[in-house]
């Protein structure tokens, strides 16, 4: 897809969140220095596509001012229909080159996976741009995902050179416990977007991964 170097804190935000909240929340993050941002496909019940649009559009034009890649969370008509910089899928999606021929343009490319490695294989063969494992401790915000195993994603690091994102839990305090594994970064949704200092928890994020 492209060549971007996609490392470092990823946030993924919830547009269901109060708009002004989330745009603030947004920005003091993009301020303390998130890498990557993504709209993740929950949105407010009855919120039309030109709401959608017009939202995602406010939401890059924040993150512009950062140099900061904005993705779409698998609804990739939206992508379409916007200047957004990529799609995350949540699992292998059927009509891969279809969306490619109707997008018309290279785009970022990432996909969630868990324990099952043949994702990784169908990632490496697509040309994808990165991998997200989820989750790899409890979180209320990734309930429907299992427990990635460490050795699941060390035995990825042998399929794959392309960035690996660890999602899923994940806090200054306990990614310590993730030094063994050859990872480029970690994806947050509550971490950041419910703490009353979105700016500083980023920081902390980023003390901790050594950034």
């Amino acid at each position: 897809m492209t060549n971007n170097k996609l490392n470092g804190i990823y946030l993924v935000v919830d547009p269901t969140m109060e708009q002004a909240e989330l745009l603030d929340k947004i920005e003091q993050s993009l301020e303390g220095g998130i890498r990557i941002l993504q709209i993740w496909n929950h949105w407010p019940d009855g919120m039309n596509d030109y709401d959608k649009e017009q939202l995602i559009t406010y939401i890059k034009q924040m993150a512009d001012k950062y140099n900061v890649p904005v993705l779409i969370n698998d609804d990739w008509e939206l992508l379409k229909n916007t200047d957004v910089h990529g799609i995350h899928f949540e699992s292998i999606p059927e009509n891969f080159e279809h969306i490619k021929e109707e997008v018309g343009c290279d785009f970022i490319a990432g996909i969630t996976c868990s324990n099952d490695l043949e994702v990784v294989k169908w990632a490496e063969d697509h040309d994808f741009d990165y991998v997200s494992f989820c989750a790899m401790f409890p979180s209320p915000s990734v309930e429907s995902c299992p427990i990635v195993q460490p050795e699941t994603v060390r035995k990825a690091r042998g399929i794959t050179d392309m960035p690996l994102f660890l999602s899923g839990g994940i806090t200054p305090e306990n990614i310590g416990e993730l030094d063994e594994l050859d990872f480029n970064g970690v994806a947050v949704i509550s971490g950041i977007l419910n703490s009353k200092e979105p700016r500083k928890i980023t920081k902390k994020y980023k003390q901790t991964l050594k950034e």
